[in-house]
């Protein structure tokens, strides 16, 4: 049973900074890429960043400057954010790509999501 597993979300006064990661555990093949995504109430969950396997990183446009995606190891992402604002408020969720078996196709897995909180 593959799970991601997130953690270091808070709160913060604005200008401050968070650290996030998530660990993928269980039995796996091959990770494909790594992403962090965001969701507020009533709206569409959003892409924050990626970190492809070759180390490949994308970000959006609303925290590119302020966030950093990285590997810690392996199986673990982190994501640096600084300059928080107060619309950065969301759930902050983990998501990996990767394959199961050698011939498996591409799965996706989701974490449970954390909460992160900014006060002006």
């Amino acid at each position: 049973q593959v799970q991601l597993v997130e953690s270091g979300g808070g709160l913060v006064q604005a200008g401050g900074s968070l650290r996030l990661s998530c660990t993928l555990s269980g039995s796996f093949f091959s990770i494909n890429k790594m992403a962090w995504y965001r969701q507020t109430p009533g709206k569409e969950r959003e892409f924050v960043a990626l970190m492809s396997s070759g180390g490949t990183t994308t970000y959006a446009d609303s925290v590119k400057g302020r966030f950093t995606i990285s590997r810690h190891n392996a199986n673990t992402v982190r994501l640096q954010m600084n300059s928080l604002q107060p619309e950065d408020t969301s759930v902050y969720y983990c998501n990996a790509n990767l394959k199961l078996r050698y011939s498996g196709p591409n799965v996706e897995r989701w974490g449970q999501g954390t909460q992160v909180t900014i006060s002006s």
